[in-house]
């Protein structure tokens, strides 16, 4: 079938981006406009108080970037840190890793706390570093709450306790990336100071929008902040953004877009929305049980509700598997990333998803599988996940209809 049409659609099972729905595909289709003009606050001003309610924050400080996750993450450090302060953070997969790599470009020190990949980040040893560190020089602890490298998921609230409990006042910064929107991330209610995510991931629009939350207590550190910036500074936003207007040119198609992807959130129920992710989940992981197959993750209390990182047998290579699903069967999974590239495969179950699209990409896994020599039994996964699906999340939508 080489250099023919493939017909039907892409499935698109990467952990982000994910499926953009039409809905917002038809928001986002906007002629330009004056983004100066007196009627664009009118679009604007709702968008940081509908976010708020995504972080559930009653007294955070909304900001949105037209850049990437990664641009929040510097945002966050820059904004609110000087050259040489003291940061620790743990390190358990590729996106951990990233971040302390860009704090340390930035001339911050990071205090690293390897952790095996497949666990996360461990509230116990961060409190210990803390109880330590009797000077107060550490400014900060740094999680990813969701490692799509891994498919795992730390407590935030349990580190949160161990910075309490330590009587330490290091600001806590979380990366939400592949959380926010499809995990329950409770901004006030776990003390984070810094929360950042992208649009690519649970609120389903296409990258190119980085949003920072922040804390009264982050933003009063401010003004001591020695760290370069320009582009990601805060005060610029500040100055603009309360009267709706932006201090350089927005991504205006993507706003439209966050506008309709809120609704979307909204009318579903953000409860609604951590529920039907924890249920296809589920069912992923049902499939991967019937697989015979082990995730990435060591135990349950470290499982994603947005991925599922798969581990090949050995003697198996995941890029195989991920090269025939996308040429054969038009499905893309994600790769296994530095520590586990070849060692494993991911499935995304985040955004725009329902039962039966998560049936049509186990089903390709399944065959991609079998076609590169895994031994599985067919329809094995599938079947799995469908009694999984029967009742739950599903029926209860049925219900309320």
């Amino acid at each position: 079938m080489s250099g023919a049409r493939r017909p039907g659609r892409n499935f698109l099972f990467v952990p982000g981006p994910t499926n953009v729905p039409e809905r917002i595909l038809r928001a986002m289709h906007v002629p330009m406009e004056d983004h100066r003009s007196s009627d664009f606050p009118k679009l604007t001003l709702p968008l940081y108080e509908d976010m708020k309610k995504v972080f559930q924050t009653k007294d955070g400080q909304v900001v949105i970037f037209p850049s990437s996750g990664t641009g929040a993450w510097e945002a966050s450090l820059t904004n609110t840190r000087s050259p040489g302060d003291k940061l620790l953070a743990p390190r358990f997969g590729q996106f951990s890793h990233l971040w302390i790599d860009l704090a340390r470009r930035h001339g911050l020190e990071v205090i690293v706390q390897e952790e095996e990949w497949g666990t996360g980040a461990s509230p116990e040893r961060i409190e210990e570093a803390l109880r330590a560190d009797k000077n107060h020089e550490i400014k900060g602890v740094m999680v990813v709450h969701n490692e799509t490298a891994t498919g795992v998921t730390s407590d935030i609230a349990a580190v949160r306790r161990a910075i309490d409990v330590a009587n330490h006042p290091a600001l806590l910064y979380v990366d939400g990336v592949s959380s926010i929107a499809s995990i329950d991330f409770r901004f006030d209610e776990w003390g984070v100071d810094l929360a950042i995510t992208g649009s690519q991931k649970g609120m389903m629009l296409p990258a190119g929008l980085g949003i920072v939350c922040v804390s009264q207590k982050a933003l009063a550190q401010m003004e001591g902040a020695k760290c370069t910036k320009a582009y990601f500074d805060f005060a610029d936003h500040f100055r603009t953004n309360p009267g709706g207007y932006f201090p350089y040119t927005p991504a205006l198609p993507l706003l439209y877009g966050l506008r309709e992807s809120l609704a979307i959130v909204f009318e579903e129920g953000l409860e609604n929305v951590f529920a039907r992710h924890r249920h296809l989940a589920s069912g992923t992981r049902a499939a991967v049980e019937a697989w015979g197959l082990k995730l990435c993750a060591k135990e349950p209390k470290w499982y994603s509700d947005t991925v599922s990182a798969i581990m090949v047998p050995e003697g198996f290579d995941g890029a195989d598997v991920i090269d025939r699903a996308y040429r054969r069967y038009d499905l893309a999974l994600g790769a296994g990333l530095s520590q586990m590239a070849g060692k494993l495969f991911r499935i995304g179950h985040l955004g725009d998803l329902n039962e039966l699209m998560l049936l049509g990409a186990l089903a390709g896994a399944e065959m991609s599988m079998r076609d590169v020599g895994i031994e599985i039994a067919p329809g094995s996964g599938v079947a799995a996940a469908q009694e999984c699906f029967r009742g739950g999340a599903g029926e209860q939508r049925m219900a309320a209809e």
